[in-house]
């Protein structure tokens, strides 16, 4: 097992193991701090990844982001308190949040189209459990 693939198996094993709703609440929370889902795209256009959000919305193919340019977007300070509350370091949050932002927001948008601005704790932590579950071998080789 890889280097990453170790950080990600203790990140995700810390991420899903702090309670039930929890995983849903942070990032509802985070939504709420960005403006919602329209806010999270115009921190994103302000970043100069336009195309990449507009990628995750659009019912084609995901583009890729990397660790440092969710950063930029989010502002370090949102990727600070975020890995404050899951317990772990910022280096270990960002490179979970380039891997699966893009998918979270994918499905949240399944027509193309943003439907509603800030998604309900249930319908995240659906989303949540679709994506982990579908991300986890990819992430892990299939273990």
């Amino acid at each position: 097992m890889g280097l990453f693939d170790a950080l990600a198996k203790q990140a995700l094993g810390s991420f899903l193991g702090t309670g039930a709703g929890q995983p849903a609440d942070l990032l509802s929370t985070l939504l709420q701090q960005a403006g919602g889902l329209p806010g999270l795209m115009q921190r994103f256009q302000q970043a100069g990844l336009s195309e990449a959000f507009a990628s995750w919305v659009s019912t084609g193919e995901n583009r890729p982001v990397q660790p440092s340019q969710i950063e930029q977007a989010l502002g370090s300070d949102a990727v600070a308190a975020l890995a404050g509350r899951l317990g772990l370091d910022a280096n270990t949050v960002l490179p979970l949040l380039s891997q699966f932002l893009p998918q979270v927001i994918d499905k949240l948008t399944p027509n193309g189209q943003m439907e509603e601005a800030q998604p309900s704790t249930d319908q995240l932590q659906n989303v949540l459990a679709s994506v982990m579950k579908g991300g986890l071998s990819g992430i892990f080789g299939g273990r």
